[in-house]
């Protein structure tokens, strides 16, 4: 049998697969990178896409290509024109003065405590006094939200919702329940997205339907299980920019809160990761009808120990050269992934979830 991509034909360019994209502000680059490297690639087909945050933004913006494309022009192409075009957006708008730039900024990704260049310090300043002091309802009466005009301008949501493939899933948090709330099809809009990157401490919740939401990451980051259960590929690649493990203890005020972010906005993508182990050990077994439970095959890109060279202030920089740099390596670990795993799609996961996600924490098994 020949591996999915190991040729270059053109069954190879066909092969489904769905994408689970992180949020984590600027660091969306690194996903932009990848996503560029997996469609320049041409032998994947997507079936689902979900994003939260920064994740969905990449995500948006992708479908916002093919939807464009509309079977008149190389919807692959149109895709990556439409990332590219998405980031050059964020790049020009960092090229505005400090006054006018820091909202966006802070918005994009609020910074943490490292060390930050003189030029974000009044942006560091800023979050503090009003995480420390007001809420977003007292210093930001008014609303006022950068990225959304932006995000509105870039992207055709009314086209969007026509799409049939790639579906695209977005995920916010319901603040009433504190349940992640999945929105698809004709119920994503701009709204959806800016609920999803909402920072509680930064900006209003955003309503829709007459409900409020926070950012997603609270409760999926990204969240997979629209995926499994509304797609029809087994293969889903998790590209991913929160690192779940760091080796140096950390001791500054900084260190602790961004460690602290990482580790709660990880903490439903392990969950979910510990529930799909569990079935996939059922259906290993026998215990499950595998025509009633998908075995998910698991892949996963990721920057590594290079992305945690990334100070995780810089998520709030929109320098040129910074999302340059993440776009770059972002490609590399993509056409690395393509190059080390040519027979692994539609055969085997390439991500050990008990080793990197779950440790001792894995659902036990029991019964005859």
């Amino acid at each position: 049998m020949n591996s999915p991509l190991a040729s270059a034909g053109p069954a190879a360019k066909t092969h489904p697969i769905n994408l689970a994209l992180q949020g984590g502000g600027s660091h969306g680059a690194f996903t932009w990178g990848v996503l560029d490297a997996l469609l320049e690639d041409g032998r994947l087909r997507l079936d689902g896409i979900s994003g939260t945050s920064a994740g969905a933004m990449n995500a948006v913006a992708l479908a916002h290509g093919f939807a464009q494309a509309g079977g008149r022009s190389d919807p692959q192409e149109r895709a990556r024109e439409a990332l590219a075009s998405f980031w050059q957006g964020v790049i020009q708008l960092g090229a505005l003065s400090e006054a006018q730039r820091a909202p966006f900024a802070l918005l994009f990704g609020a910074c943490g405590g490292q060390q930050l260049p003189l030029s974000s310090m009044w942006m560091q300043a800023m979050s503090s006094f009003w995480t420390a002091t007001v809420s977003p309802y007292q210093s930001n009466p008014l609303d006022l939200n950068p990225l959304r005009d932006f995000v509105g301008r870039q992207i055709d949501f009314e086209r969007l919702r026509s799409l049939s493939a790639p579906k695209v899933f977005v995920t916010a948090t319901r603040v009433r329940t504190g349940k992640a709330e999945v929105f698809s099809g004709k119920r994503l809009s701009l709204d959806a997205v800016m609920a999803s990157a909402c920072l509680p401490t930064l900006y209003k919740a955003v309503e829709i339907e007459g409900d409020h939401f926070w950012d997603g990451g609270y409760c999926g980051n990204p969240a997979i299980h629209p995926l499994i259960y509304e797609c029809q590929a087994r293969d889903i690649m998790l590209v991913q920019i929160n690192p779940i493990q760091r080796d140096k203890l950390p001791t500054t005020p900084g260190e602790i809160m961004d460690r602290l972010n990482e580790v709660t906005f990880n903490a439903a993508l392990i969950a979910e990761m510990r529930a799909i182990d569990f079935v996939k050990r059922l259906l290993a077994e026998g215990r499950l009808d595998p025509t009633h439970y998908k075995d998910v095959l698991m892949h996963r890109i990721d920057g590594g120990e290079a992305l945690e060279d990334f100070a995780a202030s810089s998520k709030s920089s929109t320098s040129a050269s910074l999302i340059h740099q993440l776009r770059d390596l972002g490609r590399q670990q993509a056409q690395d992934w393509l190059r080390s795993h040519p027979d692994a799609l539609g055969r085997r996961s390439t991500v050990n979830i008990k080793q990197d996600y779950l440790d001792d924490m894995r659902m036990p098994v029991q019964g005859p």
